[in-house]
């Protein structure tokens, strides 16, 4: 900024210096139009020596020291104008700014929110907090203001903000076109990439013509892409810069175009555009870090070393309050969402290396880097998984759940997939019965009965078991029915069956057992040394009573016991053989007599028959035929009657 024009002090030429004041502000703004931040910053000192506490002076050393880039000598510099009651309460949420202490920014900022340069400011923090909808709203406040290039930052808020189909119309009410910089083409683009699900949900009545519509929407990014490329090289060529400058400006659009192959599942092209940007190693480190993590993403766990050494480059760990950061500034200059991104593939790899002392260490300070974000949570079940302890996942998820109802939907399938996964049916059917929205789906519906059925089997299963004299598999099955599901009817189980071997065990489960009403003035020890109750049949009252007898009740006699003959009850012996009783074919020692195979084999040439078997043939062949005339035979002689018996039946 150029300072204002200053009248020569009175006073004696030794208060004044060597200099004049008015030629030291005149060199001041000679060196601020030539971008000489430096001598700016030197001479500003010249006149406060000369001059303390001058407002100008003040202003234009602040704001030469933010152009070079000293943002901590330029807060230096505000602190110590508070003695001159100056206010830089701006200048020093822009500091505050650069140095990502957003929510001291804001602070520093209240009570300047008419300006238009605090709102900007405003929206800019707002951005980097991650609440796109309140700089969204701030953006859309500044329409009417004659700002130049408004429409880049409010498109990309509008992508940002998950409002990618109002793009079109705002730039439409705006009357601005997409073509007109690269930089709003570029955004542009990303609309289109970004509302691409809406519009195919929103188009296409089939999976056929789904996939169709997706296919020309990329089609359609492709082209504005590569219209973005050709639009940017034509503007950067006319400003006459450098070839690596051309290629730092140019690397988002670079680093776009391979994303577009990744989503249209051209896999190689895909892995052969990253693996060229980042062997170019382009200056540009954000597009750089970027192109690395979605490299890293589109391979998965095939190269895991690889990929944590390109990550390892991008991740720091330092001794400070902050444990682990983004190497060369990169957390100034990536979202939230690309850094989350890059932490959580870290986290992936370190989880299928099986390094998980480090995993530990990370996933601890995920929650302090992404305050209200649900990926620590659902990093740090993935971390007790892995070390089998899908009990302990499914207590953090489910405690998430409870804390932040709103954003459970994705925590409770976590904890389904986890519990289902680990044996425990009980509690993924409840995570899944708590998202009203899928409870119509029939993939909810299948899901809930076969995790019924499951675990109704496994009540069946130690039933079986304690059945077949298995109490202790029985018992184990009964305990982590217990543990899982909370079943009382498990806990019943698990009681009656340690009883029998493990008493304190028992005992410990049964204090969980609720107390029935009514039994707290029952004393049991009593109740155990009575004979029992006896039924006592109810006879009609006739009016007539009777006199009670006072004679007691006969006692049956106690007869010996009858032994066998030549028994010594002292001396029994060996106790007779439990299946003495059992017919000898089903006694465990029975062994059927196996047949003699040896007198089956016939020798000699094939066809060959010896005398012995053809006689036994012909002999077997002439029994029937003899034992049918020796029926016949039989038949007739019965038939016949005498003579005697003909004769008396005539009479």
């Amino acid at each position: 900024m150029a300072p204002k024009p200053k009248d020569k002090p009175k006073g004696s030429p030794a208060t004044v210096g060597a200099v004049g004041i008015e030629d030291l502000f005149t060199s001041l703004n000679r060196h601020i139009q030539r971008s000489e931040y430096e001598q700016s910053v030197k001479v500003s000192d010249q006149i406060l020596a000369v001059a303390p506490g001058d407002e100008d002076a003040i202003r234009c050393k602040v704001v030469a020291l933010i152009k070079a880039d000293s943002i901590d000598e330029a807060l230096v510099a505000i602190q110590e104008s508070k003695k001159a009651a100056i206010d830089l309460s701006f200048f020093k949420a822009y500091c505050l700014y650069r140095q990502n202490k957003l929510d001291q920014a804001l602070e520093s900022l209240k009570g300047q929110e008419g300006s238009t340069a605090s709102m900007l400011l405003e929206s800019q923090i707002l951005y980097r907090l991650g609440k796109m909808e309140a700089s969204v709203d701030i953006y859309q406040k500044l329409q009417k203001s004659q700002i130049d290039s408004l429409e880049i930052n409010l498109v990309a808020g509008l992508v940002s903000a998950g409002r990618a189909s109002d793009v079109q119309g705002t730039l439409d009410s705006i009357r601005v076109k997409a073509t007109n910089n690269f930089e709003l083409a570029y955004n542009t683009a990303c609309s289109l990439m970004r509302g691409r699900s809406t519009r195919m949900l929103s188009n296409c009545y089939c999976q056929l013509e789904g996939r169709r519509f997706l296919k020309l929407i990329i089609y359609k990014v492709i082209h504005v892409t590569g219209t973005v490329f050709k639009i940017g090289q034509e503007t950067l060529m006319e400003e006459n810069l450098a070839d690596d400058e051309v290629e730092i400006e140019l690397a988002p659009i670079a680093v776009q175009l391979a994303y577009v192959q990744q989503i249209l599942a051209n896999t190689q092209e895909a892995v052969a555009s990253y693996t060229n940007l980042v062997k170019r190693n382009l200056a540009d480190e954000p597009s750089l870090a970027v192109a690395v993590n979605n490299l890293i993403a589109l391979k998965g766990p095939k190269d895991v070393s690889d990929g944590l050494r390109k990550l390892d480059k991008l991740v720091e760990k330092s001794d400070g309050p902050e444990k682990f950061q983004l190497a060369r500034g990169l957390d100034l200059k990536l979202s939230q969402k690309q850094r989350e991104a890059i932490y959580t593939n870290r986290m992936l790899l370190l989880l299928h290396s099986n390094k998980m002392d480090q995993a530990r260490e990370l996933v601890a300070v995920l929650p302090d880097l992404f305050p209200g974000s649900l990926m620590p949570v659902l990093l740090q079940a993935a971390v007790h998984v892995r070390e089998n302890k899908a009990g302990k996942a499914e207590e953090i998820l489910g405690h998430f759940a409870d804390k932040f109802p709103d954003k459970c939907k994705v925590i409770l399938l976590a904890r389904a997939q986890v519990a289902a996964a680990a044996g425990h049916p009980q509690i993924a059917a409840e995570s899944l019965a708590k998202i009203p929205d899928i409870q119509h789906k029939p993939a909810t519906v299948a899901t809930l009965v076969s995790l019924k059925e499951r675990q109704e089997i496994l009540m069946e299963a130690a039933a079986f078991k304690l059945r077949h004299g298995r109490k202790e598999a029985a018992a184990r099955l009964y305990e982590e029915l217990v543990k899982s599901h909370g079943s009382i009817e498990a806990l019943v189980g698990l009681i009656q069956t340690a009883a029998h071997g493990n008493v304190e065990k028992a005992e410990a489960y049964e204090k969980q057992l609720k107390p029935l009403p009514g039994l707290k003035s029952i004393d049991v020890d009593s109740l155990e040394k009575t004979s029992g109750a006896k039924h006592v049949e109810t006879v009609p009252n006739v009016g007539v009573t009777e006199p009670k007898s006072k004679d007691k009740a006969k006692q049956k006699r106690k007869r010996k016991p009858k032994y066998p003959k030549g028994f010594d009850p002292a001396n029994p012996g060996p106790p007779p053989h439990p299946e003495r009783w059992l017919p000898k074919r089903e006694r465990s020692s029975y062994r059927p007599k196996r047949k003699d195979k040896r007198a089956a084999q016939i020798r000699g040439s094939q066809g060959a028959v010896t005398k012995e078997a053809a006689i036994s043939n012909d002999t077997k062949s002439n029994q029937p035929a003899n034992s049918k005339v020796a029926s016949q035979n039989a038949s007739t002689e019965q038939s016949k009657p005498s003579s005697k018996s003909r004769k008396k039946s005539r009479k």
